[in-house]
């Protein structure tokens, strides 16, 4: 097949290597970075293949104008902004990346849930206020702590191989058989909810997923226990999130992604008014917060172009 003759439409900005090697290949490249929804559509019958990140949503409308498409590619991990059933049942090959920020995703997780549990950034804080308190920021170690990881692939997998320098226990949970490996050991979810001292959740978004950590799964631990999201805001129903910081049965909860995001991911509110469980966390020492950059790091951004470009050419090698 002539690649020239494959058109792709850009409608996110990407690490220019994406769209560099595409254009080596043979690939015919345009971009439409400031068009609605619906400019977009007006024009999508003449594309074969569309490049996005989380502009917008591509819908069943979407589809059934793209009456060329033969792949979307999604720069990421996460499929949600996608009618995935729905373009598969209309031949289109979806492609996503997440093996492309994994790694930073593992590192933050850790990075934030050391920083938690050893109080830096309260710590931190009070020092640049003049504040010299020791007793009140004692820590804890992590060395023989249970972590339960819900959710098994890269990004669980990326962050279980991260805690191997750690003499601590790790388990899993997933909706797969037998995805447990040399660094985690998988279990039910009673079973992780009975051990586990910290929480890392590392799970798509899907109806199955959503508002999943409310009141009664987050009582359902024995033990409190400390609390990591770099998966997806609205995996966690935040006012009862609250509630169980508030009650001390999560001590600590490091949250990259909140459930007020837009489905772009780039704003965080529909409205100026923070709703009152927002102002906690912001309010809360034991709270570390931020602006979902898990896997946003100078090197994933060229893995997951990478790993983007690799997936498209090989799949017109077939």
């Amino acid at each position: 097949m002539n690649n020239k003759n494959i058109k792709i439409l850009h409608i996110d900005s990407n690490h220019p290597l994406l769209w560099n090697q595409l254009e080596q290949a043979g690939f015919t490249n345009e971009e439409d970075f400031a068009s609605t929804k619906e400019e977009v559509e007006a024009k999508i019958q003449n594309y074969n293949g569309i490049v996005i990140r989380s502009r917008f949503k591509i819908d069943k409308t979407f589809l059934d104008k793209a009456t060329n498409l033969q792949f979307i590619a999604r720069v990421g991990a996460g499929l949600e902004s996608i009618d995935c059933d729905y373009a598969v049942e209309k031949g289109v090959h979806l492609i996503a990346a997440p093996e492309g920020n994994s790694n930073a995703v593992g590192e933050h997780a850790l990075g934030m849930l050391l920083s938690l549990m050893n109080k830096l950034n309260r710590a931190d804080k009070l020092v640049r206020d003049g504040k010299w308190i020791r007793e009140g920021n004692r820590g804890y170690e992590l060395e023989g702590k249970t972590i339960g990881i819900i959710g098994y692939g890269n990004m669980g997998k990326s962050f279980a191989k991260k805690l191997r320098g750690f003499d601590v226990k790790v388990l899993c949970h997933d909706i797969l058989e037998n995805v447990s490996d040399e660094n985690a050991t998988q279990v039910s979810l009673q079973e992780l909810q009975m051990q586990a001292d910290v929480l890392s959740l590392h799970l798509p978004w899907t109806p199955q997923t959503d508002k999943m950590v409310n009141t009664e799964f987050i009582n359902s631990f024995t033990k409190p226990f400390w609390f990591i999201n770099t998966s997806r805001g609205n995996n966690v129903v935040t006012a009862d999130l609250v509630k169980a910081l508030q009650s001390g049965k999560i001590l600590g909860a490091g949250l990259d992604v909140l459930e007020y995001e837009k489905l772009s991911f780039e704003n965080l509110f529909i409205d100026t008014e923070k709703p009152a469980a927002f102002q906690y966390l912001l309010d809360s020492e034991n709270v570390l917060l931020t602006p979902h950059i898990a896997g946003w790091t100078f090197e994933s951004h060229q893995k997951l172009a990478q790993t983007i470009v690799d997936k498209i050419i090989n799949y017109y090698k077939k």
